[in-house]
Formats: structure tokens, sequence, C-alpha cells
């Protein structure tokens, strides 16, 4: 057999495996996410500050503290808040980027954390499951310690509480209407 012909057949028998591999560790199922959740006497020891925002300022506020836990690095997501929550990012698949855009419904759990629930997905003109979208953003996206992605359940739990502010404050939602534009957070400043 000629040697053309046998390394043709051995790059594409390579080129075949690998895509048969990529749609496959795309498409395998994840693992559950245990979630740790607060102690409810952790978050309400001290003085508490009710503030009122907007979504814009909100939108604000949670890149800056994205920013500062991504220590520098950029962070291949960018999200906007209006009346709901919208990420957005590009995925390269063979030199080709493709626009991902996710919509999420927040919903303030009781001890004041958000589990930000999946409402919609685009990616460019692909048909993909969210799961697979959302394990393959958690695989990619290295999320500050506060953030856990859950591809299984399609949603994406931010523990307010365990975010460090100015004097071992902390804080909590109370409430996300973002359709009529108000946001309450708590501020827990702890006492002397």
């Amino acid at each position: 057999m000629n040697k053309w012909k046998i390394a043709f057949f051995a790059l594409a028998g390579t080129i075949l495996f690998a895509i048969i591999l990529v749609v496959y560790l795309a498409t395998k199922p994840v693992d559950d996410v245990n979630l740790t959740k607060s102690s409810e006497s952790d978050a309400t020891e001290g003085n508490v500050l009710v503030v009122q925002t907007t979504t814009k300022e909100f939108e604000s506020i949670s890149k800056k503290f994205l920013k500062d836990a991504a220590k520098g690095s950029p962070l291949p997501i960018d999200f906007s808040v209006g009346d709901d929550i919208q990420l957005k990012s590009k995925l390269t698949v063979f030199y080709t980027e493709i626009p991902i855009t996710m919509n999420f419904e927040p919903i303030v759990d009781e001890s004041g954390n958000i589990t930000l629930k999946q409402t919609g997905m685009n990616v460019g003109l692909l048909n993909i499951p969210p799961e697979t979208t959302m394990k393959i953003m958690k695989d990619t996206v290295e999320f500050p310690s506060w953030i856990t992605v859950n591809p299984n359940k399609a949603e994406i739990y931010v523990d307010l509480s365990r975010i460090n502010i100015a004097s071992g404050s902390r804080v909590r939602a109370k409430e996300l209407d973002l359709a009529n534009d108000k946001i309450l957070l708590e501020i827990i400043v702890p006492a002397e």
C-alpha cells in the first residue's frame, strides 16, 4: 500500500477520534454538585443595614466583586442585569468563535443567597442542551469559590454569605425584583 494512503487514513482516523472525544466529553453526564449552605446563625449576628439599589447599580457592584475575585485575570464571561440576568461568552471551536447567551431568573433563598435558574439559551445557530453548555462553562471558567455551577439542574448558586466585605461584614439578598428595578440587600456588620 502506498505510504500516502496510510498517512491519509491515519490523519483521518486521528481527526475522527478527536471529534468523537470532544462530543463524548461535552455530553458526558456531570456529577451532582454539593452546595455548602452557611448556617443561619453566622449570617444574622450583628447590626443589619438594608440597602435598596437598582439593576444597573447591582450589575456594577457584582462586576466589581467578580473582578476582585478573579485577581486580575480576565473573565471570559460578561453579564448584564435587566428584566433577567444574562450571561454572554464565546466558545472557540476549530478556530471559530461561537457566541453563547444564557438567561437566568434570580431566586432568593431563605438564607439570603441567590440561585440563578436558567430560562433561555442561544448558542449561535446550534441546538445544544442547556446542561451541556453549563458543563462546558463549569469546566472552562474558573469562578470564585462562592459561585457554584450545577449543570444537572441548569442553575448557578451564588453564596453571598461567603463574600467578605470590609471589616468582616457580610451581604445577604432580601429581594430581587428585576422587573420593577428594585433590589434589596442586607449588610450585616458584626457587633463589637
